[in-house]
């Protein structure tokens, strides 16, 4: 037996506790297999999500403390103490934060408890994405050109780009979903390309060595899901195609992957089968491919963990992928052997807090109003509910709409009657630019499957409404509040004028970089965090300049100066701020 398969002593007994290591909707899906399974459910929490979705519906939930992710949810420690606390017997790391992190997984299973994913060597060796090239390299998977390890630096990629061409993908070593990757179509901007997808590597995976490799033209996104037990069994439970991204991360996937030959389709099965096999596998994964627009085939990586748009290859192959991982985790063999036939046609919609009139921008803040569509072939996955806050300090993921049909054009039809019906009042989202997805040629023409990775910026050009920005909630009678003592959660309730009595009767403060009506400055275009400067104050700048990174939701963004002139830097670098705050003035002369 492979050796792989040989992890996990404790996971031949069945599971009765598991502690999910996770917020937002993931924590929500975890939860529903749990109940499902005859398990309890363990949520935690961090400061802002006290009142939160996943902590309402689970069993049990604790407190973690602090409010960012490395103060939480990326907290080994934190998360193993209270799973000692809380007496979990197994830990499910769902995707994001500690999913991929092999350091993790094998301090899990030095606790005693059982790891949900495959083990911690199987997700060093995939992790890799180094090591997995030649991995998929050996068992003879298709690849682009790349470098054979991480680059020391932008003269490397510069020549790499030399040698090989434009464009060239600069990927994070040790990380996947899209953080630190970034595409360099022109000499000029390798460099910063280069030096961004490392900064985004070491705030999303503590590491920030990266590689280089070939970036096909106008590629789809083509990806095979996987799943294998401790008996040796590895299956390929089908395709998706995932091409609709904005910086990297998918808006809409649908599965089966459409417009593949079949020739296509069997290679992209057997090299995800082979791979996987040769790691000895155990969980659910994803092996992800590019497809030129020539027809030429690459292996890009392996997520080892559940993806995001599982939905929609368990509503088309009829099997509950969350329910199989916890089978396997107790050292049960996969209910099925071999790739279900497709059973008509899904698409996922990832419904995000970013107005995609404003170039995707993140609008953390308050939902005053969620209305889910219903109806056949509809299923919700949701991590929030009207009323419930938004943070800025995570993902900007609130639910996926998963519709399904007998046939993609069923699909597509129950889509648009769906996304109608969707309404989100407090946050802007992104149903206006899925609404007009699907209704645009290239994505449901009869001819052929037009979108690609870049579609969005290259091929896209429907006009969309700004959202509203969001309006302060009428003041309630009553605030009720969560509070937890000693890891327990209690539900309290304050009448507001109690609270406004203790409030101070003087003016508030001002916060610094907040504009007033006489302020002119550049401003915040997002809430979030101010990452860094890129020039130094008093420095001359012209218009349309880069001057500064502000990060939220894990995605950055570019401030630029609007007029030349001479900048006069106000807000400090690793300061929140508001949207519309002045970050400087630019003074003319």
């Amino acid at each position: 037996m492979n050796p792989q398969l040989a992890h996990h002593d404790a996971a031949h007994r069945p599971i009765r506790r598991v502690l999910i290591a996770n917020r937002g909707e993931i924590a929500v899906r975890l939860i529903h297999a749990c109940r499902d399974h005859g398990a309890t459910s363990i949520a935690v929490y961090a400061d802002g999500d006290l009142e939160a979705l996943h902590v309402r519906l689970a069993d049990e939930a604790f407190a973690l403390g602090g409010e960012r992710p490395d103060e939480s949810y990326l907290s080994i420690d934190t998360l193993l103490e209270v799973a000692r606390r809380a007496g979990a017997d197994a830990v499910h790391p769902g995707y994001g934060f500690l999913s991929e992190r092999a350091d993790f997984a094998r301090a899990v299973e030095a606790a005693g408890l059982a790891w949900i994913g495959p083990s911690p060597s199987t997700i060093e060796t995939l992790g890799d994405k180094v090591a997995a090239r030649r991995l998929a390299l050996e068992v003879g998977a298709p690849l682009v050109q790349g470098t054979p390890d991480p680059v020391a630096g932008a003269e490397d990629v510069v020549a790499f780009a030399e040698r090989h061409g434009l464009p060239i993908a600069i990927k994070a070593a040790f990380g996947g979903g899209g953080r630190g990757l970034k595409i360099a179509w022109h000499m000029d901007e390798v460099a910063d390309c280069y030096h961004s997808a490392v900064r985004e590597a070491e705030a999303a995976f503590g590491r920030g060595e990266c590689f280089v490799e070939q970036f096909l033209d106008r590629p789809r996104h083509i990806e095979a899901q996987v799943i294998g037990d401790h008996h040796g069994t590895v299956v390929v439970v089908g395709t998706r195609d995932c091409s609709l991204q904005r910086r990297n991360q998918k808006l809409v996937e649908e599965a089966p992957a459409p417009c593949l030959s079949e020739s296509q389709r069997r290679q992209i099965h057997r090299a995800a089968h082979d791979i996987c096999a040769r790691a000895g596998y155990v969980g659910a994964g994803t092996v992800e491919f590019l497809l030129g627009s020539d027809g030429t085939l690459s292996f890009l990586e392996v997520n080892t963990r559940l993806q995001v748009e599982h939905p929609v290859t368990e509503e088309t192959a009829g099997i509950d992928l969350v329910t199989e991982q916890l089978r396997i985790a107790e050292g049960l063999p996969l209910s099925f052997t071999e790739t279900p036939v497709p059973r008509g046609h899904s698409f996922e919609f990832r419904i995000n807090a970013e107005d995609a009139a404003k170039g995707f921008l993140p609008t953390p803040g308050r939902i005053t109003a969620f209305h889910a569509p219903s109806g056949a072939g509809v299923r919700l996955d949701s991590g929030v509910e009207s009323g419930d806050g938004v943070s800025g300090h995570f993902d900007s993921l609130m639910a996926k709409l998963i519709v399904t049909g007998a046939t993609r054009e069923q699909a597509i039809a129950r889509s648009r009657r769906a996304l109608e019906q969707f309404h989100i009042d407090g946050v802007a989202s992104v149903l206006p630019f899925h609404r007009a997805v699907m209704a645009h040629p290239d994505f449901t023409g009869d001819d052929d499957f037009k979108v690609h990775t870049r579609w969005i910026d290259t091929d896209f050009h429907t006009p969309l409404d700004w959202a509203p920005r969001q309006a302060p909630a009428d003041e309630p009678g009553m605030l009720h509040a969560m509070i937890d003592i000693d890891g327990k959660r209690h539900r309290i309730g304050l009448p507001t004028r109690l609270l406004q009595g203790m409030a101070p009767s003087e003016e508030p403060t001002r916060l610094s970089g907040e504009p007033t009506d006489d302020d002119v400055g550049i401003t915040a275009p997002i809430s979030g965090t101010l990452l860094a400067w890129q020039v130094e104050d008093g420095c001359r700048v012209a218009a349309g300049d880069g001057i500064a990174i502000m990060e939220a939701m894990k995605m950055e963004t570019q401030v630029v100066a609007d007029r030349a002139g001479t900048l006069v830097i106000q807000a400090q670098t690793g300061s929140t701020l508001e949207a519309g705050s002045t970050l400087a003035h630019v003074t003319t002369d």
